[in-house]
């Protein structure tokens, strides 16, 4: 997900991403940068915070007007992230809560709760669109036979699976959500090649999940 080097620091990967999603901007805002320093001492994965921007982003694409950034600024983002800290935090608390001396139902991860919900949108997806459920059904053999441990695996299972169902609809449908989704956002020509590619990306990504009525693990 991230356009940086792994020697990169969360502020600075938390601010490359929410750049490249809004498809607009250099750099942040006092303010903003004043609230990725309070996130960056929640001391949560940076893919966490990434996820609350891109479910920011998803909820304000479609009403966007031609040409304006599809987020205002990070503080727009605030309400999602936070909501995506708490989870994280809580399912983590869960998870590694010690064992009480009568037996205890194992807390799912952030993770595992994540890659369970994808799997429940999917059946359900195969039950509403028959064309589609062998597809599905592929899909959850191969590429979600195993739940990721780490945030960024998760990331790259959840955009595999959305870009196989992509390419299992009709060749015109497809072609046409895809100018559909490159045209609803903005890209700066003084954004990096990469920053493109990840802005892109994005809006395809959301555009599908819309499509098919798919919802975030």
């Amino acid at each position: 997900m991230s356009l940086l080097p792994e020697s990169a620091s969360f502020e600075e990967l938390v601010q490359d991403y929410f750049l490249a999603v809004r498809g607009a901007g250099l750099m942040l805002s006092a303010l903003d940068t004043e609230l990725l320093t309070t996130w960056a001492q929640e001391g949560v994965p940076f893919e966490v915070v990434a996820r609350g921007i891109s479910r920011s982003a998803e909820k304000a694409l479609w009403d966007a007007r031609p040409g304006e950034p599809v987020l205002r600024s990070l503080r727009s983002c605030r309400r999602q992230v936070e909501a995506e800290i708490r989870k994280y935090r809580e399912l983590a608390a869960g998870a590694t809560a010690p064992e009480p001396h009568a037996r205890r139902k194992r807390v799912r991860t952030w993770e595992e709760t994540r890659h369970a919900r994808l799997c429940a949108a999917l059946d359900d997806l195969a039950g509403r669109e028959e064309a589609l459920a062998p597809r599905v059904r592929r899909l959850m053999v191969t590429v979600l036979a195993h739940v990721p441990t780490e945030p960024a695996a998760l990331d790259d299972q959840e955009a595999l699976v959305l870009l196989g169902l992509l390419r299992a609809l009709p060749f015109e449908e497809r072609r046409a959500l895809w100018r559909d989704a490159l045209a609803a956002g903005t890209e700066q020509q003084v954004m990096s090649a990469r920053a493109r590619r990840v802005s892109r990306r994005f809006r395809v990504l959301a555009a599908v999940r819309r499509r098919l009525g798919v919802k975030e693990g």
